[in-house]
C-alpha cells in the first residue's frame, strides 16, 4: 500500500516508524498547512515527496491511502475528500465531532469502496485480544462491571485541546478510550448514558466522568481528565474474578510492557502476558488486510459510529 499523511502532527512520531517496519506498506507523500513546515518535515522522516498542501496530495494518482492525523474538527472535511479522491482512510480518533459527521465519513467510504478505519490503535494489539479471548472462555464469569480511566496533566496553552473550535476537549481527546473499551468489551449498544462534566477556561471539557448502563446488565463507569495526575487503566469485573490492565490503551509504547492480571475470587493474581507489539504496526497491518486482502478490520467502522453516538450522548448529557 502507499501511503499519504495529511498533517504534521506530532502523532506521526509514532505513525511513521511502525509504517516503515511493514513490508507491505510504502510513505510516499505529506502535505499540510505550512509548505516550508511541510518540507522539513519530510527531509527529517525521509519522506519522498512534500506536497504543498493537504489536498495535492490526495490529487496524487500514485497514492492507495491517506492517514488523516488533523485536528478533530477537520476529519469529517477531509476523509469524505479522501474518498471521494478513492483513498482508503486511516482516520485519526475521534472519527467525528458528532454522530452525524462520523455517519458521513462512513457512508462516503461506502459509496466510494474505500475502507475507512478509526485509529484506536489498541484495538488491534495482542493485549486487548487475548482479553476477547478470555471473556469468551468465561474466565471471570458472567461480566457484571467495566471501569476505565485516562488521566493526565495537560499545561494551559497554544494546544488544539484546549480550543472549542478545533474539537477539544478531554471527553474527545481521550475519553473516546475508555467509552470504547466498555462498548467493545459489553457487545452491545448502551440503553442509557449519564456523565457529570468540568469545563475549563476556554471552554472545552477538562474532566468527563460518566456511566454506561446496558440491557445486559452490565455496568459500565469511566472518567477522563486534562488536570489529574497521569493514570490509565480498565477492569472488568465479573462473578468469577477480575481482569486488570494496567496500559490497556498503548500497551508496548512506554517501556512498561503489556498484559493483564487476573484475580480470583480468593485475591489471588495471575499475571497474563501478551506478545510484546508495536500497536500502531499492528494498526497499519490490519489496514493491509482489508484493503489488500478484503479481510474485515478487527475494529469495524460500525463500532466507530456507536462510539461516537456514545459520545455524543455523554457531551450533551450533563
Amino acid at each position: 500500500m502507499r501511503w499519504g499523511i495529511l498533517s504534521t502532527a506530532r502523532i506521526n512520531r509514532r505513525f511513521i516508524p511502525a509504517l516503515k517496519k511493514s513490508s507491505r506498506s510504502e510513505l510516499v507523500a505529506c502535505g499540510g498547512r505550512d509548505p516550508e513546515r511541510t518540507g522539513d518535515f519530510a527531509c527529517r522522516w525521509g519522506i519522498g515527496e512534500a506536497e504543498p498542501c493537504c489536498g495535492s496530495v490526495l490529487d496524487r494518482p500514485d497514492l492507495d491511502a491517506v492517514y488523516i492525523p488533523l485536528p478533530n474538527s477537520l476529519h469529517r472535511e477531509w476523509a469524505v475528500r479522501a474518498a471521494r479522491a478513492g483513498k482508503h482512510i486511516l482516520c485519526e480518533k475521534p472519527l467525528g465531532l458528532n454522530a452525524a459527521e462520523a455517519e458521513e465519513m462512513a457512508a462516503a467510504a461506502a459509496e466510494n469502496g474505500v475502507v475507512l478505519m478509526e485509529a484506536m490503535a489498541y484495538r488491534s494489539h495482542p493485549q486487548f485480544l487475548r482479553l476477547g479471548e478470555l471473556l469468551r472462555e468465561g474466565v471471570v464469569g458472567e461480566v457484571r462491571l467495566i471501569r476505565a480511566w485516562f488521566r493526565f496533566t495537560l499545561p494551559e496553552g497554544e494546544n488544539i485541546r484546549w480550543s472549542p473550535e478545533l474539537g477539544g476537549g478531554v471527553l474527545l481527546d481521550v475519553g473516546c478510550y475508555p467509552v470504547n473499551f466498555a462498548l467493545a468489551v459489553a457487545g452491545e449498544a448502551p440503553e442509557s448514558v449519564s456523565s457529570v462534566r468540568r469545563i475549563g477556561p476556554t471552554g472545552v471539557d477538562i474532566l468527563t466522568a460518566g456511566r454506561l448502563e446496558f440491557p445486559s446488565g452490565i455496568v459500565a463507569q469511566f472518567d477522563c481528565s486534562f488536570v489529574l495526575p497521569y493514570g490509565t487503566g480498565a477492569e472488568v469485573i465479573g462473578e468469577a474474578g477480575v481482569i486488570r490492565i494496567a496500559q490497556p490503551w498503548q500497551p508496548d509504547t512506554d517501556g512498561k510492557g503489556s498484559g493483564l492480571v487476573r484475580v480470583a475470587p480468593d485475591d489471588t493474581e495471575t499475571l497474563i502476558p501478551t506478545p510484546a507489539a508495536d500497536p500502531y504496526l499492528r494498526e497499519i497491518e490490519a489496514m493491509e488486510r482489508a484493503v489488500l486482502d478484503d479481510i474485515p478490520p478487527p475494529y469495524p467502522v460500525g463500532e466507530s459510529l456507536l462510539n461516537a453516538r456514545v459520545l455524543e450522548s455523554l457531551a450533551t448529557d450533563h
